[in-house]
């Protein structure tokens, strides 16, 4: 696995952070016209969010985790193409704050078969489903551990 470090996010972060979301959404929702995404999407859908970043050993932007603190709801969890299927995904799970001794809910379009599956094999569970304006999503779920 390379080696990875994850932290805050911070205003120098956001240029790469926008095209992050906009190539890896792109690739992502391949059923929905390239033109759908822009640039700016991030800064909308992120406002009031806290992110996190993963940065590889050169310092390039790995991936990132947008996260609603309050709920502790995961809006968003993009890796870049060059660092997928290399335990980055993994990782900004792991460093959300609480991870493991709180309950975690994400929606996850049904279409994105690569992301639930790789939901499922960090152990989210199916505990609902939906319909939302790009289609028909599952609410996942990760439970905290039991404690002894």
């Amino acid at each position: 696995m390379p080696v990875v470090s994850i932290r805050p996010a911070t205003p120098a972060d956001q240029p790469a952070l926008r095209q992050l979301f906009l190539t890896t959404r792109r690739i992502a929702f391949h059923w929905q016209p390239p033109d759908a995404f822009q640039r700016d999407d991030l800064d909308a859908q992120t406002v009031g969010e806290a992110l996190w970043v993963a940065v590889d050993a050169q310092q390039r932007l790995a991936g990132f985790i947008a996260l609603q603190e309050a709920d502790h709801f995961i809006h968003h969890l993009f890796v870049s193409p060059d660092h997928q299927r290399l335990g980055v995904g993994q990782r900004l799970l792991q460093a959300l704050p609480g991870w493991g001794h709180h309950p975690f809910q994400l929606k996850c379009l049904q279409r994105n078969q690569p992301a639930l599956a790789f939901y499922q094999a960090q152990g989210f569970r199916k505990v609902g489903n939906g319909d939302g304006p790009d289609g028909a999503y599952d609410l996942l779920e990760h439970t905290a551990r039991a404690t002894a």
